[in-house]
């Protein structure tokens, strides 16, 4: 059996933290969401055409997500009203999710607390070391998405 190198032990206890921040990350964000009728699942679909329609398949594929996933998240939000599915120049049967006014006011109305949410946890944290933590979660995505398995 192989053993783990040092920065191999370092990035174990790196994914589990990490596995840890996304589960109070998922827990704040169905907090943020609740009082505008979405969860958290619903709010980073509907995130996801905030600037520019897209289709299931681009909207998954951006995430990381499964596309069945985002089928049934995208057809509950145009359900609701909160978005709805137009025509897709690029391909006759895979429609654009597209975000309605309805859409854009929940957004904005979450905005609002995610906002001062974000200000909070944030507090007495340099920018800096903030992007620097950002900087090596994209390198680590970008290797893992390369890498598998």
């Amino acid at each position: 059996m192989t053993s783990r190198t040092e920065a191999g032990d370092v990035l174990t206890e790196l994914v589990l933290a990490v596995f840890r921040l996304n589960g109070g990350f998922l827990d704040a964000a169905d907090r943020l969401a609740e009082p505008a009728g979405l969860t958290a699942a619903r709010w980073q679909v509907l995130g996801a055409v905030l600037k520019e329609p897209k289709s299931v398949a681009d909207i998954a594929r951006d995430m990381g997500l499964a596309r069945q996933s985002v089928q049934r998240l995208a057809d509950i939000l145009a359900a609701e009203g909160l978005a709805a599915y137009a025509d897709n120049p690029a391909h006759r049967r895979a429609k654009l999710l597209a975000m309605t006014d309805a859409g854009r006011a929940a957004i904005r109305d979450i905005g609002t607390r995610q906002h001062v949410w974000a200000n909070r946890i944030s507090e007495g944290i340099e920018p800096r070391a903030l992007e620097t933590a950002l900087d090596l979660l994209r390198m680590l995505t970008k290797r893992v998405e390369e890498g598998g398995v």
